[in-house]
């Protein structure tokens, strides 16, 4: 989108802003107040509320805003056409002032909490596979019912299930495409020779004094992870294992945090949220990753650049305690 386009859309959220809040308020025209430009939407700002509109996807919307309307000091009303109940469960985790809506045409309906995704057990056959990943050299791990082999963090390897044939089997790879390539032209490779060899490849890259490359620049947070799981008592931990993400990934190469679950020193039950780069969401991620696990305590783990006063006020704002632990990178 060029520049007149994002400015057509911009004046066009504006206007359906404000539309909405005249409809819902029964106006016969529209209030008083200021127009704000929000790189998510659209703002409106009212003698007694802040209104925001959320342009397209919403599910990790709700940290920017608390952010951007901190400084307005007014209650908020927050406009979704999409993940309205994603966004409504984690805004009951903050003092701040915020209702969620989702937009039904013309119409804002209150929006109702979405429940934790449920657990899902992996398939039994994927399950056996998860043998032939560990003895290759990869760590083999389940996140939302899914087999994957990680090397360092970094997903290289998938357990699935043809879809022609129903047969499962393991595919070695970085992303479906990529697992698709090497499948063409590795076909005839055993499943553990060709793993074994994706690891050593990757493995030398996945090094904290490695040179920068593609190995390393995908799935950081991982990678911190995958640290800290080797040594929990480096985040202040006794014991630390993987946990599912309250939402599920979709794409291995955006950076999404990452998430374990454990004991600290102290014996309290807690989640570790790791998280690589600045990330305005990761406090309203982090409780609710802490809810989905049942806990009460979130250690966000995170190099001090990427935590910004916003952050940290978010999680003064939170009903689940949040610290910080700062990596030494």
């Amino acid at each position: 989108m060029n520049e007149a386009d994002s400015e057509r859309r911009s004046r066009l959220l504006s206007l359906k802003l404000r539309t909405l809040v005249r409809e819902h308020l029964g106006l016969a025209s529209d209030p008083e107040g200021t127009p704000e430009v929000f790189g998510l939407g659209a703002a409106f700002i009212t003698d007694d509320a802040t209104w925001v509109l959320i342009d397209g996807d919403s599910a990790r919307a709700l940290g920017p805003v608390l952010a951007w309307t901190s400084r307005f000091s007014k209650p908020v009303h927050l406009l979704v056409e999409r993940d309205a109940g994603i966004i409504a469960r984690r805004a009951q985790f903050f003092s701040s002032a915020i209702t969620v809506w989702h937009v039904n045409e013309r119409s804002l309906l209150p929006a109702v909490p979405d429940p934790h995704l449920p657990a899902i057990d992996a398939k039994p056959e994927h399950v056996a596979m998860m043998e032939l990943i560990a003895t290759s050299g990869a760590d083999a791990l389940i996140e939302h019912g899914i087999v994957v082999g990680e090397v360092r963090g970094l997903e290289m390897c998938r357990v699935v299930d043809d879809k022609a044939t129903g047969e499962t089997r393991l595919e070695v790879g970085m992303g479906v495409n990529d697992r698709e390539a090497f499948l063409m032209v590795h076909g005839e490779l055993p499943k553990e020779e060709a793993l074994r060899n994706v690891i050593e490849a990757v493995a030398v890259h996945r090094e904290p004094d490695a040179m920068v490359h593609p190995f390393n620049q995908f799935g950081a947070e991982r990678m911190h992870r995958w640290r800290a799981l080797q040594n929990p008592a480096s985040i202040g931990f006794a014991e630390l294992s993987p946990a599912d993400p309250p939402i599920r990934r979709t794409n291995l190469k955006d950076a999404v945090p990452c998430v374990a679950a454990g004991k600290t020193a102290s014996g309290d039950t807690a989640v570790a949220v790791f998280v690589h780069g600045i990330d305005l969401d990761l406090v309203p991620f982090a409780v609710d990753a802490a809810s989905r696990c049942g806990v009460q305590q979130v250690v966000v783990v995170a190099r001090a650049k990427d935590i910004t006063p916003s952050m940290q006020k978010m999680a003064e704002r939170a009903s689940i305690p949040v610290s910080f632990q700062y990596l030494n990178i």
